[in-house]
């Protein structure tokens, strides 16, 4: 679901009621443990963690006026959403997520190849996110993003 938001605030006081609470913490989990050099702003309707044209003037290979996406979260319709791009591009960190999971969530992992799909709002693995995203610097990610995906 895209929301008609002009901050990541506004985009959260849209959301139902029984979502503010989740997506705001998540937020907050994703902020106090991001690398620096990643910014946030809202990303394709959603809340987005990005590395500026600043650090990247190439910007995203798919329209390159847009920011390089690393990191984008969404209240959906059924669920919420962690978008997580080096999980995609990086094997390694993708095996070390599917295998840290269960130790933080005792429902079964609903993921694709980026998209982590919380459905239990009561079971969401904060500590878990926040490991996630310390795992990958800004140049560690244009350099994977340059290796593996930019062609």
């Amino acid at each position: 679901m895209q929301y008609k938001a002009n901050s990541p605030e506004d985009y959260i006081r849209q959301l139902p009621e029984e979502r503010q609470a989740v997506i705001s913490k998540i937020r907050q989990t994703i902020l106090n443990a991001i690398p620096q050099g990643f910014e946030e702003q809202l990303s394709y309707g959603m809340l987005g963690y990005v590395v500026p044209h600043s650090l990247y003037p190439d910007g995203y290979h798919c329209d390159p006026k847009l920011p390089l996406p690393f990191i984008n979260l969404a209240s959906q319709k059924n669920f919420v959403a962690l978008y997580h791009s080096g999980i995609y591009a990086d094997q390694n960190l993708y095996d070390w997520f599917v295998e840290e999971y269960p130790k933080h969530c005792k429902r079964k992992l609903d993921m694709g190849k980026s998209c982590i799909r919380f459905k239990y709002m009561e079971d969401i693995p904060y500590e878990l996110i926040k490991e996630l995203c310390t795992k990958m610097t800004v140049s560690e990610w244009i350099d994977l993003y340059e290796k593996n995906i930019k062609r």
